[in-house]
């Protein structure tokens, strides 16, 4: 490798949602910096499994969906009288 062109790798440590650390090397920050997650295996949808929590939360579609959901599209009855 030539000297001085890549970043410092060094150990830093990860901090999970639930609590638990663990260490682990990266370019991320300084030696021995704290990474905090905001979401992570233990608890986002698509690691646990939980698709259906996921698909609910699914957003624009979904918002439509509950807001215009009982409209019905029928024919007026001016337009089935012609």
């Amino acid at each position: 490798m030539k000297a001085e062109i890549h970043p410092d790798y060094h150990e830093i440590t990860v901090k999970m949602t639930n609590g638990e650390t663990f260490e682990t090397r990266s370019t991320y920050g300084k030696k021995g910096d704290v990474i905090v997650l905001d979401i992570d295996p233990n608890t986002h949808p698509a690691w646990t499994g939980s698709a259906n929590v996921l698909n609910e939360r699914a957003g624009k579609v979904a918002k439509f969906n509950a807001k215009f959901g009982g409209l019905s599209f029928g024919k007026k009855e001016s337009e089935s009288a012609s």
